[in-house]
């Protein structure tokens, strides 16, 4: 076994490691140190990517050599390895992006436990990726969970505590449905690990004589995930949990953790469902219809508001719609559409949340566009990087959100006349919202002002932003304009699954 397949595991053992030392060490160290592990997970992880695809094969990862039952193990293949090494990309950018609202929202004594739960949440996504066992993701789901949690809450306002508390319930909702389906499956085929489960669904499913246990266990997971990530009508909760939270932590939950969460139900749906099984049982079509209502009352709640946080939060909620919409659209150019939006929605929310956050710093705490009306002038980098994200976002040609739709528009053309008809209509329809309410809010910022409002005290210093931010922007613009070397990948890991 070539060295490199131990990374995973070496990731997530450091991961643990760093929590616990971060609780430790003063703010600064613990940044740093934070900092540094997701900069070397993603080194790790594009190590293993381009090793992954020149051998052009899963492999499995054997923890302690013990043999399931007693066993565990990880799935080391090509989707594995590359949104791994995203998700900890983006993690370094926001984590670098957001340093300086980070020092200045939270108490100084108490911000090295905001790196501690940062290092959880890396390690809870890496397994989530990476696992072969289904009891194990549900584990670091919750730690994934608490973690979100304890980002959210560690501002110590009201309105954030609160917010923490309304996530933690529609958290624990979804846990216990994931909890449930999983505890089905278990007493129908007494398997935990995903390919022996993937086995014993597929001879059950032919056998015939379990197809409502099946249909329930699938449909308690896929909806208890659903939930965790804010589909709707499970979406209630992010308006102000990202409004109130610390902008790096909205990046966090939006870019990270919730596309954690489907990462992980787009796995099962390939290693324990089995695709044949999951688009015939019928859920596909109630995640389908959820994801194009999702897209639509994503968009007018984002219409409606006038904080530019939650305008975002409603946004990311009509984003993730996307997803569910390609799941339920077609098992080919559906799932590669949905694998191709958690990319894209990965790289581009994060950078409007750190970028919105900067020019509420210039603007003296503002977050209703009346006063961030001409904020693009007092920090001209957060106005030109919020430009190309909210473009990204309705979707103009050279941005990673054009060749999104571009995707979900062509893999309409492989369903039914019913579905092609809906899609294409919901995706003219967000593209048109989303206009509105990204062009309304660009306006704002680039139209000046009749008076000047208080700078914050912090507000120029920006180096860290300036790194991160322009790294988003670039992405944006260079996935989408190179896109199709990273098309055929996502093709190939998903031939290969």
């Amino acid at each position: 076994m070539n060295f490199c397949l131990n990374f995973p595991l070496f990731l997530i053992v450091l991961g643990l490691m760093s929590a616990v030392i971060s609780s430790l060490l003063p703010a600064k160290a613990a940044r740093a140190l934070s900092t540094a592990l997701s900069l070397a997970s993603f080194t790790a992880n594009l190590v293993v990517l381009f090793y992954v695809r020149g051998e052009g094969a899963n492999f499995t990862y054997m923890m302690g050599h013990y043999p399931h039952p007693w066993g565990n193990e990880l799935k080391i293949g090509l989707i594995e390895a590359l949104f791994s090494c995203l998700l900890s990309l983006v993690m370094f950018l926001n984590l670098l992006g957001g340093r300086q609202l980070v020092s200045l929202r939270v108490r100084p004594e108490k911000e090295n436990y905001y790196y501690v739960m940062a290092d959880l949440v890396q390690t809870a996504l890496t397994v989530l990726i990476y696992t072969n066992d289904i009891f194990t993701g549900y584990v670091f789901i919750e730690i994934c969970t608490l973690s979100s949690c304890g980002l959210l809450m560690i501002r110590q306002t009201g309105k954030a505590i609160l917010a923490s508390v309304r996530y933690m319930i529609f958290s624990l909702i979804g846990s216990g449905l994931f909890l449930l389906g999983v505890i089905f499956l278990y007493n129908i085929t007494g398997h935990l690990l995903m390919p022996n489960l993937k086995e014993s669904v597929a001879a059950l499913w032919a056998g015939g004589s379990y197809h409502m246990p099946l249909l329930a266990a699938i449909c308690l997971i896929c909806i208890g995930l659903a939930v965790k990530s804010g589909l709707f009508p499970f979406h209630l909760w992010m308006a102000d949990t990202y409004g109130a939270a610390v902008p790096a932590s909205s990046g966090i939950l939006s870019g990270l953790v919730s596309k954690a969460y489907i990462l992980f139900l787009l796995k099962l749906i390939f290693d324990v469902f089995g695709t044949e099984v999951f688009y015939a049982c019928g859920i596909h079509q109630l995640l389908f219809a959820m994801g194009a209502a999702g897209i639509i009352i994503g968009s007018v709640g984002a219409i409606r508001e006038n904080n530019i946080f939650r305008m975002i939060a409603y946004s990311s909620a009509a984003q993730i719609a996307y997803i569910y919409m390609g799941i339920g659209l077609s098992a080919s150019g559906g799932l590669l559409a949905a694998f191709f939006q958690v990319l894209a929605h990965a790289v581009t929310k994060p950078l409007l949340f750190l970028a919105a956050g900067q020019l509420s710093l210039s603007s003296g705490k503002a977050k209703h566009f009346h006063d961030l009306q001409g904020a693009a002038y007092r920090n001209p980098l957060a106005g030109a990087t919020f430009t190309i994200g909210a473009l990204s976002m309705i979707g103009v040609p050279f941005t990673v959100g054009f060749i999104s739709k571009f995707l979900f528009g062509s893999a309409a053309f492989d369903a039914v006349f019913s579905k092609q008809l809906v899609t294409l209509l919901v995706l003219a329809a967000s593209t048109v919202l989303n206009t509105l309410y990204y062009a309304r809010t660009v306006i704002r910022l680039y139209n000046r002002p009749q008076t000047v409002p208080q700078t914050e005290e912090g507000a120029g210093k920006q180096t860290a932003f300036l790194v991160g931010g322009t790294l988003f922007a670039a992405a944006i613009l260079f996935l989408g304009t190179v896109s199709a070397p990273l098309i055929e990948l996502l093709d190939a890991g998903i031939r290969l699954f």
